[in-house]
């Protein structure tokens, strides 16, 4: 049975196609969570898939040669109409599937759970997928665990758009200061020049009180003359009161640290819990308000969680908390094992987000995206590593002042 288009197909691809993904070369942040979930729901396959307008291509994979099938028979076109997870326990059992090539063929798809990966503007643009060639379920955890790497992907996703978005941002307002000085010796001289000089013309034609052709002649010719740099003026101006706008801006506003905290760790905890890694979480003290963009930001610490996560030896621990430093700080300890073994968090940390971040290819990619979006922030990374004590990583952000009546709110509460 060929699915239905979703009811916001249009702008679901106009999503899709603004993150300039498809076709893109394999890139190990995904192929890391592909690899998380095939062994969290214990299954040969594992892809994330991005559902395109006439197919689904898969951006990341994991027991599949398959690179790309028609959208006409894809599982992943169903899951995206919904929300929530699209679970199949036995495709040849569902009306929906039973007659698909994909699972009449010799070793076809039996099971299929499939994790939708939904933007933060409620678009769904493929989803992350499982699959098996026998009939089965998953259980609780599983599934919770599947959500969340789905997230991640998502993360990843937005993330990278935003940070492109940025730096054309950082781009324009180069192009905005050289405009200024441009414009400045424009206004400054040659105009102010003509101006004075059409201006004189001008005062001397009205004295005359009668038509004086000479006179209209020279007026004539000076206009004529510094259009061209009316023009540029013009330019300039337009220019400068364009350089500010975009749709990926970060919306920067007051929120409060420590909460945003706290959801980064819960989204990343179900991830965790599959791995029997245990995260302590400190992030509960008073609030500390700073000045970013919630979303992002919460992408951003759950990149971070999620990496601690990643190079963390099953049964490992990673400790999460808020306090006041320099500024309020979020501080991220990737714990050593009593067994001495040790994480391999540091250098992923360094070499991705700390030595040259800049640098955006590579196998840590999402690090040096988390710390460009950072960057806008005007937090301050810190990067420590000692045996017995494992990976510290804080991050400090400036103080948001709060307001009086922000103030004694505050204050009622405690």
């Amino acid at each position: 049975m060929k699915a239905p288009l979703p009811d916001n197909e249009i702008e679901r691809l106009a999503a899709l196609y603004s993150l300039d993904i498809l076709d893109s070369p394999p890139e190990k942040d995904f192929d890391d969570i592909v690899a998380l979930a095939a062994g969290v729901c214990e299954t040969p396959v594992a892809l994330v898939n991005l559902v395109d307008a006439d197919r689904q291509w898969a951006k990341a994979r994991t027991g599949s040669e398959v690179a790309e099938t028609a959208r006409d028979i894809s599982f992943c076109a169903h899951a995206i109409l919904g929300r929530d997870l699209l679970v199949v326990p036995d495709a040849r059992e569902d009306g929906r599937f039973a007659d698909n090539p994909s699972v009449t063929a010799e070793n076809g798809i039996r099971f299929y759970a499939g994790a939708p990966l939904m933007t933060t503007d409620g678009f769904a643009l493929g989803t992350l997928c499982v699959m098996d060639t026998v009939p089965r379920r998953l259980d609780v955890e599983q599934q919770q665990a599947l959500r969340a790497l789905a997230r991640q992907v998502t993360a990843q996703l937005e993330l990278r758009r935003y940070a492109f978005a940025l730096a054309n941002t950082t781009a324009r307002l180069q192009e905005l200061e050289r405009r200024k000085d441009d414009l400045a010796g424009l206004v400054g001289g040659e105009l102010r020049s003509s101006l004075r000089l059409m201006s004189s013309y001008l005062d001397r034609l009205g004295d005359t009180g009668y038509h004086d052709m000479e006179m209209a002649d020279l007026v004539a010719r000076a206009t004529a003359a510094h259009v061209r740099g009316f023009r540029e003026l013009i330019d300039h101006l337009t220019t400068m009161a364009e350089a500010g706008l975009g749709g990926d801006s970060l919306h920067m506003r007051q929120c409060d640290l420590t909460r945003v905290t706290q959801r980064a760790v819960e989204a990343v905890r179900p991830i965790a819990a599959s791995k029997h890694i245990w995260i302590l979480n400190q992030a509960g003290g008073p609030s500390l308000p700073i000045i970013a963009d919630p979303v992002r930001l919460e992408q951003v610490l759950t990149h971070l969680l999620f990496a601690a996560v990643k190079y963390t030896p099953e049964g490992g621990r990673v400790r999460v908390g808020t306090e006041m430093e320099s500024g309020p700080t979020v501080r991220l300890d990737d714990m050593d094992l009593p067994d001495g073994m040790r994480p391999d968090l540091f250098p992923h940390l360094y070499y991705g987000a700390i030595a040259n971040p800049a640098d955006m290819p590579g196998p840590d990619r999402g690090l040096a995206v988390a710390k460009r979006i950072l960057d806008a922030h005007h937090a301050t990374v810190a990067l420590s590593d000692r045996p017995g004590d494992g990976t510290s990583l804080h991050v400090v952000f400036p103080y948001a002042e709060l307001s009086p009546a922000e103030l004694i709110r505050d204050l009622a509460v405690a």
